[in-house]
């Protein structure tokens, strides 16, 4: 019989998380469910914690090679059968009636996107925070290509849409052909969801939280580099030859794509004083007027602001 979800977990040295994060899925109320794992050359237990599921309804997918959160999520995909897909973080836990109420929701109104709340709880707390206020969920009962990219400004926001963990309709998924781009490690969620809205699919707002979202203590300077921002631009670019934008989302494209510029100076002129390089991180700011608007932030404020939660990506 076809399960209602496959739940998708990318999976790497997820050792410390990865059972709870299974737990979660199987506990869902109200849907059939199938747990996929790809676990992507973990060095650590992971394969053997999720075998202790199996029976249960959890398949583990051993990567011949490591190739990174989309990658992992892409072998997913080619495996799921379910009516529907979600993407779990491996460190995550999704609330028991989520996906329940989520699928219901997308019935409703007819969409194959649908997406929710998050709250966000710091590693080792025993509760959190929601990531966007719900009445500020209320008044988007949908989200179009240009809200989602006008989001997703660097600098603009310490949370913004790009955190959200939607669910697809599979057939939609298939259909389009979409797929994650192995290339980010920064950023995949991104590119796959704007690609999913530039194909015309519909995603409807759910403001309650039903995914948790926990943030790992990690050294923010050790996250976002600027290797990950080039990275992000080349998919931009590639993204912006592929899909016809509208005037709306057209211009929130540009503004994204001169935050991310902006980004990529600001790291620059970072790097170079870490590295006590004061001429060359001065080069860097008056190469870009905006790196030196941003400097007059806290070094630390803005950094927290530049890379903020990312400390999922391996």
């Amino acid at each position: 019989m076809q399960p209602d979800v496959s739940v998708i977990i990318a999976a790497y040295n997820a050792e410390a998380g990865i059972a709870r994060a299974i737990r979660s899925a199987l506990a869902q109320t109200g849907v059939t469910v199938e747990v996929i794992v790809a676990d992507d050359q973990s060095s650590d237990h992971t394969a053997a914690i999720v075998r202790t599921f199996s029976g249960d309804g959890v398949r583990l997918l051993r990567l011949p090679r490591n190739l990174g959160p989309g990658g992992a999520r892409n072998a997913g995909l080619l495996a799921a059968t379910g009516r529907w897909v979600a993407i779990l973080d491996s460190d995550d836990v999704m609330r028991p009636e989520r996906l329940a109420r989520m699928i219901s929701l997308g019935t409703q109104r007819s969409a194959v996107i649908v997406t929710d709340n998050l709250e966000v709880v710091q590693e080792g707390s025993s509760s959190g925070e929601v990531m966007f206020p719900g009445d500020r969920l209320a008044a988007v009962p949908e989200i179009s290509l240009a809200d989602f990219i006008a989001s997703n400004v660097i600098f603009e926001a310490t949370f913004n849409y790009g955190y959200m963990k939607p669910i697809f309709e599979r057939a939609f998924i298939e259909r389009e052909a979409l797929r994650y781009d192995e290339s980010l490690r920064i950023g995949e969620d991104y590119t796959f969801l704007a690609s999913a809205l530039a194909k015309g699919g519909r995603c409807v707002v759910d403001p309650e939280p039903g995914y948790v979202y926990y943030i790992r203590k990690a050294s923010i300077s050790r996250v976002l580099e600027p290797r990950h921002v080039a990275s992000m631009l080349a998919a931009d670019a590639s993204f912006q030859r592929t899909h016809t934008l509208d005037p709306a989302a057209r211009r929130a494209f540009m503004r994204r794509q001169r935050s991310l510029r902006q980004a990529a100076s600001f790291l620059s002129v970072v790097q170079h004083l870490k590295d006590r390089a004061p001429v060359k991180a001065l080069g860097a700011a008056l190469r870009d007027p905006a790196a030196i608007r941003h400097l007059r932030m806290p070094l630390m404020a803005r950094l927290q602001r530049l890379t903020s939660v990312r400390a999922k990506a391996p």
